[in-house]
């Protein structure tokens, strides 16, 4: 039965595609939703563009027809734009409808007594969503671009071969296996059932098993400190993998290793990448700073601390003393870029690191992935379990979204970082608070 859904705005902000998910379906957008989207549209932040990209595909469908009388979809279905707010409806007393949540609520309300079809209100808004259930209104999140948090596929798994085989993958470097069900560049933990303490670390591409190539190396002063930072600086060095996606809680390592791997590569592999590109969401946590004095580089130092702290422990602590980060900065081989300018740009033949891109949506992804040029290989770092972006969750990110996308694929790699390494404390926080 063809179903007819009520849009918040908060829908549209986190994907304008979204106009077109819902199948051969009826879109209903309240009047409402129109004057957030021109109220929103002059931010100059990645919900504003959403803003202006959902208004222009409106647009471009209000040449097809009239929006109030409702006009066809390309994928079927129909979208039109309801006059709320200048009827009465019978909703419960005490619903304020100044509020523009509310009177989005009371035209779904409106919809779902007198419409033939059911009505489903859209949104992100779980408070939303909590006061149309008190209407009866069926409600849901937006589903369409989120995974299974809780089943993201993690990069490893474990394999219980025969002694033999393991003597055999020391011997030989490698080892053929009938697995139907591994990824690509998949991390693979061999031990034998009879005997646990007999065990191999491998990769799998190329329909085998293969040792750790970079195994033991020491990156640019660092070494990693478990398994988990093994397999991710194994995909980080080769060249071969061209998208890495590094999850994992505060502490476990997963920026100081992608940008270990870099300056190795820019320093001591000359040649391979002209320079490393960093960039990172501007997303605050807590209150906003405002606007900051000073040129660019100066207004983006507060958002980029983490980056300079971590280039300070790697050039001071194994390499370079004295102010070694200013120097890889003021010598060109590293650029700290904001996403606001990556929009339009080529990026040929550099090391690309994007970190926190938890707070980035899937459709900002997308944007990320489709500036890299040749020869380019792209690192996507973050902790899907602390967004401080607020139309995003664990499971509607674009890091998550990304991990189950490309596992399938040749030229990517992805490892779920499980243990902090940063110290006891950072540690004690990230497990137990």
């Amino acid at each position: 039965m063809k179903k007819t859904y009520v849009l918040d705005t908060n829908v549209l902000l986190h994907d304008p595609e979204s106009l077109f998910s819902f199948e051969d379906n009826s879109i209903v957008l309240p009047l409402s939703v129109i004057e957030e989207l021109d109220r929103i549209k002059r931010r100059g932040d990645e919900i504003g563009r959403n803003a202006r990209d959902a208004s222009r595909k409106l647009d471009e469908l209000r040449l097809t027809g009239r929006l109030s009388e409702g006009v066809g979809l390309p994928g079927g279905g129909s979208i039109r734009i309801e006059l709320n707010g200048n009827k009465t409806y019978d909703l419960l007393g005490g619903v304020d409808l100044n509020n523009v949540d509310n009177r989005i609520l009371a035209l779904a309300y409106f919809l779902t007594n007198n419409e033939n079809s059911p009505v489903v209100l859209v949104t992100k808004d779980l408070n939303l969503r909590i006061k149309a259930d008190v209407l009866g209104i069926a409600t849901e999140d937006f589903y369409s671009d989120k995974v299974d948090y809780a089943q993201l596929y993690n990069g490893v798994r474990e394999l219980f071969v025969s002694e033999e085989d393991i003597d055999r993958f020391y011997q030989d470097g490698l080892l053929d296996v009938n697995q139907n069900n591994l990824y690509p560049h998949q991390f693979c933990i061999l031990k034998v059932r009879e005997n646990p303490s007999v065990s191999a670390l491998a990769r799998y591409y190329g329909n085998r098993l293969n040792r750790l190539f970079y195994e033991g190396k020491t990156v640019y002063g660092i070494k990693s400190l478990n398994k988990e930072q093994k397999f991710a600086l194994d995909l980080l060095l080769d060249d071969g993998v061209k998208i890495v996606t590094l999850v994992g809680k505060a502490g476990t390592g997963k920026t100081i290793l992608a940008l270990a791997a870099g300056l190795e590569k820019i320093f001591e592999e000359d040649g391979r990448y002209n320079r490393m590109l960093i960039t990172r969401p501007i997303v605050p946590l807590g209150n906003d700073l405002g606007y900051l004095p000073g040129d660019k580089e100066d207004k983006m130092r507060p958002w980029m601390q983490p980056i300079y702290d971590n280039l300070e422990y790697l050039c001071n602590e194994h390499v370079r003393p004295n102010g070694c980060s200013d120097y890889l900065l003021n010598n060109g081989k590293i650029e700290l870029e904001a996403l606001t300018y990556i929009r339009g740009r080529s990026i040929p033949r550099q090391f690309i690191i994007c970190d926190e891109s938890q707070n980035l949506s899937p459709h900002v992804i997308k944007t990320i992935l489709t500036r890299v040029g040749k020869g380019s290989k792209i690192v996507f770092t973050g902790d899907p379990e602390q967004i401080d972006h607020p139309y995003l969750d664990a499971s509607s990110n674009g890091l998550s979204y990304l991990v189950e996308r490309i596992k399938e694929k040749g030229i990517s790699g992805h490892i779920t970082l499980v243990k902090g390494e940063r110290s006891d404390v950072a540690e004690l926080g990230a497990r137990l608070l």
